[in-house]
């Protein structure tokens, strides 16, 4: 079969494999619908998790089951299915500590395009089928569903780890895709106030469409003195869903005592983030700073579909572009890599 890989640091192409085997609980599917993702921008171009040489990229797609395992009880060949990006052991002693996106070790939940071939091929592998996969909803739009792989669970991460409840103010930091699921997800939780930061238009204006209330350029001036400002003092709430390794500086200057940072962007590059001392309450602020990766796994995945079939969220709107067949993979990804004005995310379907 034929993917597109990341043939070394810095350095993408087409290449030919062989089509991967089947355990007994596994399953191979066909894509239906792709979707590339910062993230591999970072893995490439950035090197973010070292050299990976020949490994075909994406994590982000919507399936059809070609084969199943001798073990798989829940799915057939024909299925099309969801496909979560973090597809964790489930039998792992990390699981059964409610932590199995770091089922063998530190993310070792993130399989494709990390430890394993990602999606960007013909036909790709998701380990534990039954724990990995979800039924596609009849009539599901397919950006929709590619969302629900990682941009949904990822930016609903955030809120959950900031431990947003009803009445909290909050700032999201990073209004691109995940950022603004971010936003829809702080909503959902009863967010007052939500403060979108970004420069984008299209983004603020989706921003201000799934729930927030104010945007804040930060263009347009520092981005604490704007939310401080507006919030009439600190923030209770805050995703980082943006940024660089000095963002938490900001986060922690804006935010109140007590108040909780969950941290939900890939930092790609350099050794360490900054905490300043006096605004962290000299290490004693009870400013707590929580930074995970999505949960995978079939039944999340099948609550954020419930989420969009009940049109509570619309994640098909964070698709900007849409191309047809699988050699349009690499403009796509290319696209993220840039990142044109007019981009939020694009989507590859298959035809």
């Amino acid at each position: 079969m034929k993917g597109f890989a990341m043939l070394k640091i810095g350095e993408t192409g087409w290449i030919t494999k062989d089509t991967p085997a089947c355990g007994p609980l596994d399953a191979i599917c066909k894509p239906l619908a792709l979707a590339p993702c910062t993230s591999d921008v970072h893995t490439v171009w950035a090197g973010a998790i070292g050299d990976r040489r020949d490994m075909i990229l994406g994590h982000e797609a919507v399936g059809e089951v070609v084969e199943v395992g001798s073990l798989v009880r829940d799915f057939k060949v024909g299925d099309k299915v969801l496909v979560s990006a973090i597809t964790p052991d489930w039998s792992s002693f990390a699981a059964q500590e409610n932590y199995a996106m770091h089922s063998g070790g530190m993310l070792s939940g993130w399989k494709f395009s990390n430890f394993k071939d990602g999606v960007f091929g013909e036909y790709f592998h998701v380990n534990d089928a039954d724990g990995n996969l979800a039924l596609l909803p009849e009539g599901m739009d397919l950006g929709a569903a590619c969302m629900v792989s990682d941009m949904v669970p990822t930016g609903f991460h955030g809120a959950e780890l900031a431990d947003i409840q009803y009445g909290d103010n909050v700032a999201v930091i990073g209004i691109g895709p995940v950022g603004l699921m971010g936003v829809a997800a702080a909503a959902i939780r009863g967010a007052a106030n939500i403060y979108a930061v970004g420069s984008r238009k299209n983004c603020a204006d989706l921003a201000l469409e799934f729930g927030a209330t104010k945007i804040v350029n930060y263009r347009e001036g520092d981005i604490i003195e704007q939310i401080l400002d507006l919030n009439h003092g600190p923030v209770d709430k805050i995703i980082i869903a943006g940024g660089d390794n000095d963002t938490f500086d900001q986060a922690i200057r804006m935010l109140k005592p007590g108040g909780k940072i969950g941290n939900v962007n890939y930092l790609g590059e350099g050794d360490y983030v900054k905490i300043p001392r006096v605004e962290w309450g000299c290490g004693m602020g009870h400013k707590y700073i929580a930074g995970g990766l999505m949960p995978g796994g079939r039944a999340r995945s099948e609550k954020l579909a419930r989420l969009v079939t009940a049109n509570r969220i619309h994640p098909e709107k964070l698709i900007t572009h849409t191309f047809h067949g699988l050699e349009n993979v690499e403009p796509a990804l290319m696209l993220m890599k840039d990142k044109p004005k007019d981009l939020i995310k694009p989507l590859v379907i298959i035809d």
